[in-house]
């Protein structure tokens, strides 16, 4: 039996936290953070995230192995195996500013753990972080004066906001770095075996600590290059009368592209993709590999560019302006069946419209608190009923792939709105030609447009 614990509740520790705790009821799992409100709501039924099936799995495990407390320096003490799932967010300041990322409370916590250790610990980087991070840990760790040893692995998480709790249980991959000596060889079969009460033996790749650290920042950089392409793809297919979504059919049923990633959009957004690659961007910089920077810097560019041209289509196609418009946005998280908004596309295009003068009201089914956070004081109307967002609008404009959306009655909304009535849909989620025949001006991403306009 292992006292495991994770720093850091958030998206990332809460979750797989929990999943370990289920799968592995002789271990005792603890998870600490320093916000107090985050602890209280992870010891409620109101957890802080959202995230289908969390709920089921934490209240299986709660109080029997899994437990969330404040006391960070105690449960250290205790701790025989000690995840690290701090924020490691992009720099704001000095070198490397809007693209290094930002170490203070990694290395905080670091120095915590060698200030409340009494026998020697494993540590494990859950939190995405550069290259060669974790030999930096292990000099911070190694330093004391009290004569112990430290093993520090990487083991990055894969995870897709929305289907986190599915990842977890079915991973594709559990990916286990550690130094290629014979303690950190033991450290390394330690953290297998816990995995491999439930994940088969032949999915648990182990590699060397700087192998683990790259593979996470490569991963999500080539699923964001894989989305920027297609939405490239997207501008010219609306140029040309062509359907992208014909295309990414047609492309992805070569075995060698497959098709996945391939769906257009209004762009990608949530708290992994742009701050991996814009890590990747600065740590190639800083070996002098300024073309291959350059590379990956575009995949960001291209995906601004992919929103603002969307936002700027909406001005565009409503003669050229949106002030006194109001315009409904539905869906505000970055992606469906989550709330987390960070990086979500639909900031700009709230902001954009804004900046236009127009009336913005928001509707999305569990992000509404996150995106007055993300707008601070900025003038839009939150409403959890999209028939009331819609009412009296004279255009929607659709950001996230909620089912819900699906399932709305559009007559009924159409004939609520200002006319001629527009949908803009940022996620090609809705029946285009159904919304026309209604008497919408529908404009899709990749696809002609369907409007009733002369």
């Amino acid at each position: 039996m292992k006292n495991i614990l994770c720093i850091g509740a958030g998206y990332v520790g809460g979750p797989t936290m929990a999943v370990i705790a289920d799968q592995c009821p002789d271990h005792t799992i603890t998870v600490v953070d320093i916000n107090a409100d985050r602890i209280n709501a992870w010891n409620s039924d109101q957890l802080p995230i959202y995230e289908p099936g969390l709920l089921e799995v934490v209240t299986r495990a709660r109080g029997r192995n899994l437990f969330f407390s404040t006391d960070i320096d105690g449960a250290i003490k205790a701790a025989d195996i000690i995840f690290v799932s701090v924020n490691t967010p992009t720099k704001t300041f000095g070198h490397g500013a809007g693209m290094a990322s930002d170490l203070q409370y990694w290395e905080r916590t670091a120095r915590q753990i060698l200030a409340n250790s009494d026998r020697p610990k494993i540590i494990v980087e859950k939190s995405t972080l550069p290259v060669r991070t974790a030999a930096a840990m292990e000099r911070i760790l190694n330093s004391g004066d009290n004569g112990l040893r430290f093993q520090v692995l990487s083991n990055p998480e894969f995870l897709a906001e929305g289907s986190a709790i599915r990842d977890l249980m079915d991973p594709d991959r559990v990916l286990i770095g550690g130094q290629e000596t014979e303690a950190g060889r033991a450290a390394v079969n330690e953290l297998v075996e816990i995995y491999a009460s439930w994940v088969p033996r032949e999915r648990i790749l182990c590699t060397n600590v700087w192998s683990s650290e790259l593979s996470k920042l490569a991963a999500n950089a080539f699923l964001a290059q894989r989305i920027s392409s297609i939405n490239a793809i997207s501008a010219l297919c609306e140029q040309t009368e062509a359907n992208v979504d014909e295309v990414a059919r047609a492309i992805g049923l070569d075995s060698r592209i497959g098709p996945k990633f391939l769906r257009a959009s209004v762009g990608f957004g949530g708290s992994c993709f742009k701050k991996d690659i814009l890590n990747l961007v600065y740590l190639c910089r800083s070996y002098g590999l300024h073309e291959v920077a350059d590379y990956w810097q575009q995949v960001v560019t291209f995906n601004d560019h992919q929103t603002q041209r969307f936002a700027a289509n909406i001005t565009a196609q409503m003669f050229n302006t949106v002030a006194g418009k109001k315009i409904a946005l539905f869906g505000f998280a970055f992606k469906a069946d989550t709330g987390d908004t960070r990086e979500s596309p639909a900031i700009y295009v709230a902001k954009s419209l804004i900046a236009e003068k127009a009336d913005v009201w928001i509707n999305d089914p569990k992000a509404l608190k996150n995106a007055r956070s993300a707008l601070g004081d900025a003038p839009v109307q939150l409403e959890p009923d999209p028939y009331v967002a819609a009412d009296g609008a004279h255009a929607l404009a659709i950001l996230t792939e909620w089912q819900s959306y699906q399932k709305l009655d559009y007559q009924r909304i159409y004939d609520s709105m200002q006319k001629p009535a527009f949908v803009f849909d940022g996620r090609n989620l809705l029946d285009h030609q159904a919304l026309f025949d209604i008497g919408f001006n529908v404009f899709p991403i990749g696809r002609p447009p369907l409007t009733h306009l002369t």
